[in-house]
């Protein structure tokens, strides 16, 4: 993420990067056995060693968090925050005491471009649209669409694309092939379009780009005091200056989808309002006549489309690569469909679909192994509504921000085990059988937990699935050498 300050910022700004990492290391050389639990100094607070670490939070935050059992109180200039991956607290704030922790107006602010979406809000009106949501979801036809989508991009696109590059020898970015993929997937459920970024001439993307800015300036905005980042979108310069650049694109791009929407006759036309696309089901409704809000909600279903999913698969793909064993005992467990499809001629290529995979137990298991170590946004922020004492004895008080670490908690040894940090499916399984195991949702918290656990699981579920598959059966995936893999400064990983 480049970051470029005016004039007027530089100096002070550079002077408190400095202070705050001349005051980390100094503590660090100081100790012969150091603690990772950051210092909290006069002034700065604990600023250095988030700065000093910054590369790699989410391991910094889930290596304090198992010093300090799971959890710590975090100080920063104008910000206090309490940091939890504790299952008992988890289950308190989305569960058993849910009204008392709601995303909060600060939330909205930092995602203004989604404001007003269920990703935003809380209470009666998040209510409502989730009753809206579950109807749109429940659309059989919307279903049927999405899966027969979802086999054509692969059957025309990725499978295509990567047989190319295997007949070449030719490395290519996993990443940006997937955010392709999943971009086209989202785009053609929600609009009915298909937006063919995903083909062997690699057109720009500019909006999947200005999609990933969103996040990645939305963890630039959790980090800063809100009247610091609000100043520099006030002034347009830093990342704030980037991000006004990406909303230009984002509403563009909406926008446009809409009037191809409304030219091919949408408005009044009650067929249409059947159609298998969610636009279809919105565009018509009179509680998203607000522009604004119909916008947010289509952006909102955009990135869950596209950035969960899209995570989960790269961070899949990545693991198997590393893991043989594993690919080999999925492949077993194809083995007979793919067998059966090849005897009955379908083409050089077997592409599974959802019901032929529905029985195959341990792929679900690879699946909840990444989503485990991997989850596709690695924290939760909640607001303090009233003063409360937490289940682990924390007092916590009104306007206080909470912090939940999904990424933490895969990797405490008192929740998963000794290998907590192993990718390892059979956890997944009970033992002696070919079961799944069901661990609460406070405990894996990749689906959320309570009122707000997410409506389109198992649609999410049924497409990676089904990718997977796919692709594990069809190709062998293997890392370049020397390559560095890090979660990236984002709000997805």
């Amino acid at each position: 993420m480049s970051i470029s300050f005016s004039q007027e910022l530089l100096i002070p700004t550079v002077l408190v990067l400095l202070v705050s990492l001349c005051l980390y290391f100094r503590s660090s050389s100081r100790s012969k056995n150091p603690s990772v639990l950051p210092i909290d100094w006069p002034i700065v607070h604990m600023l250095p060693a988030f700065i000093a670490n910054l590369h790699n939070l989410c391991d910094y935050c889930a290596a304090s968090l198992a010093e300090s059992g799971h959890n710590f109180r975090i100080h920063l200039p104008q910000a206090h925050m309490f940091l939890t991956c504790d299952p008992v607290n988890i289950r308190h704030i989305f569960t058993t005491n849910h009204t008392n922790f709601p995303k909060g107006v600060e939330f909205a602010a930092i995602f203004d471009i989604m404001a007003g979406s269920f990703f935003t809000i809380d209470g009666e009106p998040y209510h409502r649209q989730r009753v809206k949501f579950h109807s749109v979801l429940g659309n059989p036809r919307l279903v049927a669409s999405m899966v027969a989508c979802c086999r054509d991009k692969m059957e025309n696109g990725l499978l295509p694309l990567f047989t190319q590059m295997a007949s070449t020898g030719t490395p290519f970015d996993m990443q940006e092939v997937v955010s392709r993929f999943m971009f086209d997937l989202a785009a053609t459920s929600l609009f009915g379009v298909d937006t063919s970024l995903l083909s062997l001439d690699m057109p720009p993307m500019d909006v999947a780009i200005a999609m990933d800015t969103v996040m990645e300036v939305a963890l630039f905005r959790h980090i800063l005091p809100a009247s610091c980042w609000k100043a520099m979108r006030w002034l347009n310069i830093g990342p704030e200056r980037k991000l006004d650049a990406a909303h230009t694109v984002l509403r563009g791009f909406v926008t446009d989808m809409i009037k191809e929407k409304i030219n091919r006759g949408c408005i009044g036309n009650e067929e249409e309002q059947e159609s298998a696309d969610i636009l279809s089901s919105y565009i018509n409704d009179p509680d998203y006549a607000d522009v604004e809000l119909l916008h947010a909600m289509l952006l909102a279903f955009m990135l869950a489309g596209k950035d969960t999913i899209g995570v989960t698969l790269i961070w899949t793909f990545y693991k198997l690569a590393q893991n043989p064993k594993i690919v080999s005992i999925i492949r077993s467990e194809l083995s007979p469909i793919a067998l059966h499809k090849i005897d009955t001629g379908t083409g050089a290529m077997v592409i599974f679909d959802p019901e032929e995979t529905k029985s195959i137990v341990y792929l679900r298991a690879v699946l909840y192994e990444t989503l485990r170590l991997y989850p596709p946004a690695p924290f939760e922020r909640k607001t303090m509504v009233a003063d409360n004492i937490m289940p682990s004895g924390h007092e916590v008080h009104a306007g206080e921000t909470i912090l939940i670490s999904l990424h933490s908690m895969g990797r405490m040894e008192d929740i998963w085990g000794k290998d907590c940090h192993d990718y390892n499916p059979h956890r997944w399984l009970l033992e002696g059988s070919n079961k799944l195991r069901y661990e609460p949702s406070h405990k894996f918290l990749s689906f959320n937990s309570g009122p707000r656990i997410c409506p389109g699981k198992e649609i999410a579920v049924i497409q990676m699935r089904t990718i997977v598959a796919t692709v594990v059966w069809n190709f062998d995936l293997e890392v370049v050498k020397g390559q560095s893999i890090e979660p990236k400064l984002s709000c997805t990983l």
